[in-house]
């Protein structure tokens, strides 16, 4: 069941909001909106909720491949924490640079200890943890 609102706007917030979900391909201006209330809430439970409740969070990080033992040392990683990688992926970039893509599962707490864990590693030259929903809390 939907339910129709309205909300206010400056003229050029609008303008600029038209224009950003225009290059992202949305269909109209409740989808956009939609997606940023659900963006919030996820925010909102991760931030806000029980630390021990079950959470997902993809990490991505580019690193060198050959950089003093780092691919050990983010294996072993991982190793040590296998009931929380749900899975992974490693992307070769080029001769040098390689990228890893994981989704992890567990307690809000244990995700982000590992997530943040690996990126702060030596030699990841980029990372990012992003806190994702479950399904559950958007419903």
């Amino acid at each position: 069941m939907l339910s129709r609102t309205g909300i206010s706007l400056e003229t050029e917030l609008l303008s600029k909001f038209d224009t950003l979900i225009a290059l992202r391909g949305y269909q109209n201006r409740s989808e956009a909106i939609r997606d940023l209330i659900r963006r919030e809430l996820i925010n909102h439970t991760w931030e806000s909720g029980d630390e021990t409740q079950e959470r997902v969070a993809t990490v991505l990080m580019v690193f060198e491949h050959d950089a003093s033992n780092l691919t050990q040392k983010l294996t072993h990683m991982q190793h040590n924490q296998h009931a929380h990688v749900v899975c992974s992926l490693h992307v070769h970039l080029d001769e040098r640079f390689c990228l890893e893509v994981l989704v992890l599962r567990g307690s809000a707490q244990e995700v982000l200890a590992l997530g943040e864990g690996l990126i702060a590693t030596k030699g990841v030259v980029w990372g990012r943890c992003l806190p994702a929903a479950t399904g559950e809390e958007l419903l």
